[in-house]
C-alpha cells in the first residue's frame, strides 16, 4: 500500500525521511570505520576495508528544491587487488519525484493581468520552488497560446486564448511535460483562425523546452508518447482526450489523440516498448462534478489493464478522489491550477500531486492544496481551507473504495 505524506510542511515526512537516510548513512560509515579496528584487535594480519563513494552522485536533500537522488558505488580499482583486501559496496536505488498539476487556463481575466504586467511569471511565484524541485513536472493545458489571435479580455467567453509569454512562464516555473489532449486546444479568440492557434501552442511549448503530449498534425503523431529519462529510468507519458469532437485528430486532420479503447491500448503498448514506467494522462469526465463517473473508471481500468503504472485524469475543474486498481494508483482530478473561475470556491481550489518513485516503483504520493485568484496567481492553501480540501479528497476516495 502506498504511503501518503504531507511533504511540503518542513516538520513532516520529507524532512523526516531525509533525516532517517542521513542517520542510516552516518551509522554505516561508523560501522565500516570500526571494522579495521576489530580486525586489528583480533590480530588478523594485513586485512583492510576500503569504501569509495561516487562523488558525482552524492546525497541530495529530499526537499521541494532538490529531490533526493543518490547512488553509492565502488569504482574499479586502478591497481590489482591483493587477496587480503575487502571491498564494501552498497548501491542505493535512486528516487525520482514527479509533480502533476490540475488544469492550466491562462486566458480571459488571467491574460488581461498578464497583459497589464507584461509577463506571466507572477502566476507561479508562490509555488515555483515546489514545481522546480521535482525531477519532472507535468501540467494540463486547456487553452491556446498565440500572437496571431485577438484576446478576449476579462469577460465571459468560451474562447480560451493567451499570449506566447505564458509558455515562457511555464518553463520558468519548472514544467517539463504538458498534456494538450484537451477540449480548448483549438480556440481562436474573437475570430476564426483554423488551426493557427493550435499549431502555435505546440510550437511555443517546444520553443521553451516543454514537451507537449497528446496532440499533433494527425492522429498518429498525437498518439506518440513523450519519454524522459531520469536516474537511468525512462518515464513514458501518453495523453488522450474524449471531450469536444471538433478538436479530434484523424489520419489526415490535426488535433488531439482521441480517447478510444483501441487508441488507449495501442498508445500504452507502444509506450511500454520505449519506457520503464508508463504514465497515462486522460482528459475525461464531466465538468463541475466531484464524484467520479463510470466513464472515468472505465478508462482507468482499461489503462491499468493495458499496462499503465500510474493514471492521472483531469477535466472536472474541481478536485476528485483517488484509488488503487490492481495496485496501480489512479488520481481522477486535481482541480483547477490556473483559471479565473472564481464563481465557486471549489473551482479556485486545486492540488499539486507529488509522486515519488524508488527505481521504477511508486513508494509515496503527496497532495499539496492550492488556491488560485481571478488573475491566475496560484497560492498555497493554508489553515482550515487546506485541511478542508484534504478531508474532502479523502472522503471522495473512501467512497471509491466502497464501490
Amino acid at each position: 500500500m502506498l504511503r501518503v505524506h504531507e511533504w511540503y510542511n518542513p516538520a513532516n515526512s520529507r524532512w523526516e525521511l531525509l533525516d532517517k537516510v542521513q542517520k542510516s548513512f552516518q551509522i554505516s560509515m561508523v560501522f565500516l570505520g570500526i571494522i579495521p579496528l576489530l580486525f586489528a584487535c583480533s590480530q588478523v594480519n594485513g586485512l583492510t576495508v576500503t569504501e569509495t563513494i561516487n562523488q558525482t552522485s552524492a546525497i541530495q536533500p529530499l526537499s521541494p528544491t532538490a529531490p533526493e537522488s543518490f547512488t553509492q558505488t565502488t569504482p574499479p580499482s586502478q591497481t590489482p587487488l591483493s587477496t587480503n583486501t575487502i571491498i564494501a559496496t552498497e548501491t542505493l536505488i535512486p528516487r525520482t519525484v514527479i509533480a502533476f498539476t490540475g488544469v492550466i487556463v491562462p486566458a480571459r481575466c488571467v491574460q488581461a493581468e498578464v497583459d497589464r504586467q507584461g509577463n506571466a511569471d507572477y502566476i507561479y511565484h508562490e509555488v515555483r520552488d515546489i514545481l522546480t524541485g521535482a525531477d519532472i513536472t507535468v501540467g494540463v493545458f486547456n487553452a491556446t497560446i498565440s500572437d496571431q489571435v485577438e484576446y478576449i479580455g476579462c469577460q465571459r467567453s468560451w474562447e480560451l486564448v493567451g499570449s506566447p509569454n505564458n509558455a515562457d512562464a511555464l518553463n520558468n516555473a519548472g514544467f517539463d511535460v504538458m498534456s494538450v489532449a484537451t477540449n480548448h486546444i483549438k480556440d481562436c479568440g474573437k475570430q476564426s483562425c483554423g488551426n493557427t492557434a493550435f499549431f502555435d501552442t505546440l510550437m511555443h511549448f517546444k520553443r521553451v523546452g516543454i514537451s507537449p503530449v497528446g496532440a499533433g498534425k494527425n492522429l498518429s503523431e498525437a498518439l506518440k508518447p513523450v519519454v524522459i529519462e531520469v536516474h537511468g529510468i525512462r518515464f513514458g507519458f501518453v495523453s488522450l482526450g474524449e471531450v469536444n469532437e471538433r478538436v479530434f485528430a484523424d489520419a489526415a486532420k490535426p488535433g488531439i489523440a482521441v480517447l478510444t479503447t483501441t487508441n488507449l491500448m495501442n498508445a500504452i503498448e507502444r509506450t511500454k516498448n520505449l519506457s520503464d514506467v508508463v504514465i497515462v494522462l486522460p482528459h475525461s469526465g464531466p465538468e463541475d462534478y466531484p464524484q467520479v463517473t463510470p466513464q472515468q473508471k472505465y478508462w482507468a481500468r482499461h489503462a491499468v489493464a493495458a499496462g499503465a503504472n500510474l493514471v492521472v485524469i483531469n477535466h472536472a475543474h474541481i478536485v476528485q478522489g483517488y484509488q488503487e486498481i490492481d495496485s496501480v494508483p489512479v488520481f481522477y482530478s486535481l482541480g483547477n491550477f490556473v483559471f479565473d473561475q472564481i464563481w465557486a470556491r471549489d473551482h479556485q481550489q486545486g492540488m499539486i500531486l507529488l509522486v515519488e518513485f524508488e527505481g521504477e516503483q511508486i513508494v509515496n504520493f503527496e497532495f499539496i492544496p492550492t488556491l488560485v485568484d481571478q488573475d491566475g496567481t496560484v497560492h498555497m492553501a493554508e489553515g482550515e481551507e487546506r485541511e478542508e480540501i484534504l478531508k474532502r479528497v479523502e472522503k471522495l476516495s473512501k467512497e471509491l473504495q466502497q464501490d
